[in-house]
């Protein structure tokens, strides 16, 4: 307990730090002394004008979908019991971006809520498409089979959109920047329109960890307990779908962050879901907002997308996984 309670504290000021520092952070550098005098200073002043009308809410942004993203992958890989499971491996937010693509290609110009409406049907049609094909034959719904299903319409969607994308050079153009993952150029108004998806699927999730735990016993030794797993695999389909879609639509797919901060929590914080969730949440949004705040600097005064960033950041981590463990289905 007090190992988490310690972690807890870290994950907090990890936020509160680095929140300010993606505020300091962009095109103009400006002191964290600086920002905090314009937060409650000068009205009038550029530098309060910069904060906050635009990097407050790039830096909620980054937050909010750092937390959800971080979650999506942690009821992922309890559902799979499998470390290396996340949405953006599994497919579920490639069917959000193929269907954000189609969306763009066939009714340009539409208010936020169309694109937010298709990302929803694209991740739920192929969470459901993953489900069906992982519940065929005699063992139902088994790790192994969401991961092989998820793999094969992950390649399947993400080859779908590239093919849309070369058909419509204009929509090419306009998801480039958004396909590599951003949260630039997004306003708070983007935010307000998925936050309630991404806080139901934060709920949901936290009401299922201890759920959670005991799917990580077996199917069969969790049915014995009183547990209906069929029932609890379809909740936990629907948070990452809730959370998945959300986010995708707001920054696009941003790899590695659903994948790589639940794996390194677990790590730290030991095989209880209930600590892991709160725990993702808090490093899910410090790395989002490491990443922004990287992704401002690395090419300073220009910037590359923060799901360029996460991809670089993570890419080592990946690596290393893979070569000091072997994971077994």
């Amino acid at each position: 307990m007090n190992r988490q309670i310690a972690l807890l504290g870290c994950g907090i000021a990890a936020v509160i730090i680095l929140f300010f520092t993606d505020l300091s952070t962009g095109s103009l550098l400006i002191p964290l002394d600086v920002v905090w005098a314009s937060l409650w200073g000068e009205r009038a002043s550029d530098h309060h004008l910069i904060v906050a009308s635009v990097r407050i809410p790039r830096a909620c942004i980054a937050l909010v979908v750092g937390t959800g993203m971080a979650v999506a992958g942690t009821c992922m890989q309890a559902l799979t019991r499998n470390p290396l499971a996340s949405p953006e491996l599994l497919g579920i937010n490639n069917g959000a971006a193929l269907a954000v693509v189609i969306a763009l290609s066939a009714v340009p110009g539409s208010p936020f809520w169309v694109y937010n409406a298709f990302a929803f049907t694209g991740a739920a049609l192929a969470a459901a498409f993953i489900f069906a094909l992982s519940s065929t034959g005699s063992k139902r719904l088994t790790p192994l089979k969401i991961i092989v299903a998820g793999t094969a319409v992950s390649l399947l969607l993400g080859s779908a959109t590239q093919g849309v994308l070369l058909l419509n050079e204009r929509s090419l153009d306009e998801m480039r920047f958004w396909l590599a993952g951003s949260v630039s150029g997004r306003t708070i108004i983007h935010l307000l329109q998925g936050l309630p998806f991404i806080a139901a699927g934060l709920m949901g999730a936290m009401l299922l960890g201890n759920r959670m735990n005991i799917l990580q016993l077996g199917d069969e030794s969790a049915a014995g307990i009183g547990v209906k797993t069929q029932t609890t695999k379809r909740l936990l389909f629907l948070c990452v779908v809730l959370l998945s879609a959300s986010c995708v639509t707001i920054a696009g797919p941003i790899a590695f962050v659903g994948f790589a901060v639940p794996h390194i929590v677990r790590g730290l914080s030991g095989p209880d879901y209930r600590w892991i969730i709160v725990h993702s949440m808090l490093f899910g949004a410090a790395l989002m907002m490491l990443a922004d705040s990287a992704a401002k600097l690395i090419i300073h005064p220009g910037e590359v997308p923060v799901g360029v960033m996460t991809v670089i950041l993570g890419a080592p981590f990946f690596i290393q996984l893979a070569r000091r463990k072997e994971w077994k289905l």
